[in-house]
């Protein structure tokens, strides 16, 4: 375990309507969906774990797990990750997951910059 993914629990409605709020503030907009029903909004209450970003070709994988009848986000090593240890690219920090964005429309696509030798290009 590296480090747990924290912020406010809140229903899919709620959150849809709140990255509506963030994006007209111009505000970095964290989220990360637990199930089918529920989100961790960490924008405005988060910890560091909100930071990780995305690579292709990740260092870590988020898991869903339930510890005392709550689910939480656990952010787990996917192989040993010496200390100091670089990436590839300038644009990827030292952890890294794949964040498993829904596929869009090529209109929607958001471009990936991750640097991994097998880059997707996009990251939904």
């Amino acid at each position: 375990m590296v480090i747990e993914y924290i912020g406010t629990i809140i229903r899919n409605e709620v959150a849809n309507r709140r990255e509506k709020i963030y994006e007209e503030q111009n505000r970095g907009i964290y989220m990360f969906r637990i199930n089918n029903e529920h989100v961790i909004d960490a924008t405005l209450t988060g910890g560091p774990a909100r930071y990780i970003n995305h690579s292709c070709a990740p260092n870590c994988v988020a898991e869903v797990v339930t510890f005392d009848k709550e689910d939480k986000i656990i952010i787990i090593s996917s192989r040993r990750i010496p200390k100091g240890e670089e990436s590839s690219s300038s644009f990827s920090p030292l952890l890294c997951h794949s964040l498993r964005f829904d596929f869009e429309d090529d209109q929607h696509k958001i471009p990936c910059h991750c640097g991994a030798w097998n880059c997707r290009k996009w990251m939904n």
